[in-house]
């Protein structure tokens, strides 16, 4: 526009309200333009990408812009000239060409835009509306090279509502120029290095589960992809307008005019999820979505003979398909679908959460879930499974905290022979983990918790927002019933397991650290954490949970009790505080169990045991281990409920023997081993006031203070919650071994290595053996020694002191006889007085007895005492009157 076309006295850096005018309609006229089929081009161009859901689009992009952007401008009068509005224009389409791979249908969007505006802005040329060097796009850069795309990543969490349409898109190449048009874009972080080197890792294994069909859903496939080889003479494919219906907001009249709407996507989400019995209903949805196409456009429309003639190919198509033997049909690797296998005695179908053997940890088995059945040409059984990890088998911050019993969906589909499923469990969303349990899965059987997917490229937990797209399409429409708990459970967040092995020198400029991987077609050994900076979508630690307050005593609302009946706390040294200092109570309150999900601080289960490939603890007494064989092992019992049972999150076995004296925290930190809810404490044994009831009221005894102690404010009695200072017991060793399943699968010459039991069971122990080869000196040590002079120095030192030692011996054992001697000469003598003042007192009492019998016989004489001579008397004498 000439400067002469602006009002006199109009400053030059602001447009004129007509040219704001042009750049309003141009901008309008772009961002609604739908192309001959009602296709909406810049759709996708409306607003900025999310940063907090696409945070590497702006790490890629560093200008982002979109159509809102330009209207805001508009709206703020910001755009000086016209060339700052084509040059915005011209931005959107080269960041959507940057950031996207050529084959996206983002690329082929922005670059129709971009001729689109060409076409408008030479219209307005033309009119005399602008200058031509007005028109002039500006050169932002150069495009980087890019490859196709890789298959999907079914880790990212946009793509997760739509997973099953990145398979069935991958099968949409045409036969000449392998075009694709995906329904879900992949973005690309940068301009080399797009090809990711994780199919070259076999510890990264990604993509989807193999394509196994069977004789129909390979008629049905080859029936769909055969439409795609039709196309126009340009080269476009007659199919594309039908793989998708309008926009309902865009296109309202089409849903109106319309009765049964579908198309192509739907038709392979049905045929996905076995909808179809046979070939003709496949075919009969597909000559309902060319009839919709002739009802809703004209007979002379491109559309419309595009419809008539795939609606021809489609039936000569179904004809050869059905004529065609099932042999056809039979996969390259002999690879033959089966609907469910069964083995062990049960049943196992698609769509079954199982556990796996892990041959990096046979104590903790691999959570998957079925994808796939089969059997193979020697007739071996197959299944293709979904991992789902352990929080220490990830890599994430060192704060970051799960949910007890937590797993996390990974990109990992892996195939495994029927015989490595050993046993049964299951994954709940977490939406409904809380609320209940599947109703009628077996108590014994373990419940795990789902909340996140794990990127094991980028190592982020991404939250899932639909769990129908986490689960096989066979099952997805398929919904389980539950058994209802009577209040939902609160849901409990524990720290990360592998807390610990944060490096002391880690910063957060540190570059990810990469798991430990063992066997090939095994989860990693343990993950890795960090201390980076958190990502935007990562929520922060939880806040610690405060203990709870101490229970107040129930008091009788109408008569207040008396100081003196009062239960009041003891101190240390056994006397009833009279301070007012707060005490916790002596007496821990017993565990109340409680039904639900089981997890680390649940209490024990009722429940009868059941056998587990876990180790089984051997009990110990005292610190006394068992150092000889055989070591009998003992079954513990499940520490569950009648909710869900919880595995542990750690590195150690999921089962602890019962411990006598179990501490209940190290250097300040929660146990992560725990038996009861409330745990009880080491109680001294010097301690005469704790009693298995409260203190009486009264103790006429113990009402005053000791008034020899100094007043001081109580110690706080021991407790459930006060254990600084108090005892902490060495825990006594104890020794595992594993059941002879799971013993018999590790190898002889592995067993060879280990400490054995009479039976060849390998034994595991809590602490490291004391029995060196050494005798306490490390290997590198051991050959060490010391020169010749220095022994013999030693020893004739050593000799000294032994003989030094023998001379103090013999001098105090001879000092020793002396002294008994001197001690039984001593008793000797003392006992001989004894005997002797013992004789003399028996003489005299002898003696005095002789005295007094001789003054009685002096006394009397002349009397008898014989019953003769008294009845003669008594006879003698005279009658009484």
């Amino acid at each position: 526009m000439d400067d002469d076309a602006y009002p006199e006295g109009r400053q030059h850096n602001r447009l004129y309200h007509d040219m704001l005018t042009v750049i309003e309609n141009t901008a309008n006229y772009l961002s609604s333009y739908k192309d001959a089929d009602g296709y909406h081009i810049a759709s996708h161009f409306q607003r900025i990408p999310n940063r907090r859901l696409i945070p590497e689009y702006h790490e890629v992009i560093k200008e982002p812009i979109a159509f809102s952007t330009i209207r805001t401008k508009k709206l703020k009068k910001q755009y000086t000239t016209f060339s700052e509005f084509v040059r915005d224009v011209a931005l959107i389409s080269h960041n959507a060409m940057v950031y996207n791979r050529p084959s996206s249908e983002f690329f082929q969007d922005a670059v129709r835009l971009r001729e689109i505006f060409k076409e408008e802005l030479q219209k307005l040329v033309n009119d005399g509306t602008i200058k031509p060097e007005e028109a002039v796009l500006p050169d932002l850069g150069e495009i980087p090279e890019a490859e196709d795309s890789p298959p999907p990543d079914p880790d990212d969490e946009e793509a997760e509502e739509d997973e099953d349409d990145e398979d069935d898109d991958e099968d949409d190449d045409s036969d000449d120029d392998g075009v694709r048009r995906r329904g879900r874009r992949g973005g690309r972080p940068s301009g080399s290095g797009r090809k990711s080197d994780m199919h070259d890792d076999p510890h990264k294994k990604r993509g989807r589960p193999p394509k196994v069909f069977t004789p129909l859903e390979a008629r049905i496939h080859a029936l769909l992809k055969g439409l795609r080889k039709f196309k126009h003479p340009n080269g476009e494919l007659l199919i594309i307008p039908f793989e998708r219906l309008p926009d309902k907001s865009s296109s309202p009249e089409y849903f109106a005019a319309v009765k049964n709407p579908i198309a192509l996507d739907l038709i392979k989400r049905k045929a996905k999820r076995k909808k179809y019995q046979n070939v003709d209903q496949a075919l009969k949805d597909l000559d309902l979505m060319f009839e919709n196409a002739k009802q809703y456009n004209e007979e002379d429309s491109q559309l419309y003979k595009d419809a008539v003639e795939l609606q021809q190919q489609a039936h000569l198509l179904a004809e050869q398909e059905k004529a065609r033997p099932d042999n056809d049909f039979e996969d390259e690797d002999g690879r033959r679908p089966l609907p469910e296998i069964a083995h062990n005695g049960e049943v196992w179908k698609v769509g079954d959460w199982v556990h796996i053997t892990n041959p990096n940890d046979l104590t903790k088995p691999i959570v998957a879930q079925i994808y796939r059945t089969w059997e193979d040409k020697s007739g071996q059984k197959w299944v293709n499974a979904c991992w789902y990890y352990r929080p220490e088998q990830t890599v994430h911050r060192f704060e970051k905290h799960f949910l007890e019993n937590e797993v996390v969906k990974t990109g990992q589909y892996r195939d495994h022979r029927i015989d490595e499923v050993v046993d049964r469990c299951f994954v709940m969303f977490v939406t409904r983990y809380n609320k209940g349990r599947p109703r009628g899965f077996p108590k014994d059987k373990e419940v795990y918790v789902c909340e996140a997917r794990y990127n094991e490229e980028k190592h982020k937990l991404n939250k899932i927002k639909t769990w129908a797209s986490c689960v096989p399409d066979e099952v997805r429409e398929k919904d389980y019933e539950m058994d209802l708990f009577e209040v939902p459970r609160k849901l409990k967040k524990v720290p990360s397991p592998i807390k610990h092995l944060l490096r002391d020198d880690a910063k957060p400029t540190d570059a990810l650290p990469k798991p430990t991987w063992g066997a090939p077609n095994a989860p990693p050994l343990i993950g890795a954490v960090h201390c980076r900076e958190r990502e935007p979508n990562e929520s922060p630690p939880p806040e610690p949970t405060p203990s709870p307050p101490p229970a107040l005593p129930i008091v009788d609302s109408v008569r207040r009790p008396s100081l003196m009946q009062t239960t009041r706390p003891i101190d240390g040294q056994g006397d009833i505080v009279m301070g007012n200092t707060s005490h916790f109570s002596t007496i821990p309150a017993p565990p109340t169990p409680t039904s639900g999900h089981a997890g680390a601080y649940a209490s024990p289960n009722p429940f009868a045991p059941r056998p587990s490939p876990t180790p089984i603890p051997v009990p110990q007494y005292g610190n006394h281990a068992h150092h000889g064989f055989p070591v009998q092992g003992v079954q513990g019992a499940h520490h569950g409920t009648p909710g869900h049972n919880t595995s542990q999150m750690v590195q150690a076995t999921h089962f602890q023997a019962h411990q006598p004296h179990q501490s209940q925290s190290y250097n300040g930190y929660p146990p992560q081993y725990n038996q009861t809810p409330v745990p009880v404490p080491h109680q001294p044994h010097h301690a005469p006031h704790q009693l298995s009831q409260p203190l009486p009221g009264y103790d006429p005894h113990r009402i005053a203070p000791s008034p020899v102690r100094t007043p001081m404010a109580a110690a706080p009695s021991p407790g459930a919650h006060a254990q600084v200072n108090a005892y902490n017991p060495p825990r006594p060793v104890e020794v595992y071994h594993l059941d002879d399943a799971l013993n018999a699968k590790i190898p002889q010459e592995v067993r060879a290595q280990f400490q054995r039991d009479e039976a060849g069971r390998v034994l595991f122990f809590t602490q490291p053996p004391l029995d060196r080869p050494h005798r306490g000196l490390s290997a590198e040590s051991a050959s060490l020694g010391h020169s010749v002079r220095y022994l013999a120095d030693r020893a004739r030192e050593v000799e000294d002191r032994r003989a030094k030692r023998k001379a103090r011996d013999e001098l105090r054992q001879e000092e020793e006889k002396k002294r008994q001697e001197k001690e039984k000469q001593a008793a000797e003598m003392n006992q001989k007085q004894l005997i002797d003042i013992a004789g003399d007192m028996f003489k005299d009492w002898v003696d005095s007895m002789k005295k007094e019998n001789e003054k009685l016989e002096s006394a009397y004489d002349g009397w008898s005492c014989r019953d003769k001579d008294i009845d003669n008397a008594a006879q003698s004498l005279p009658p009484l009157a």
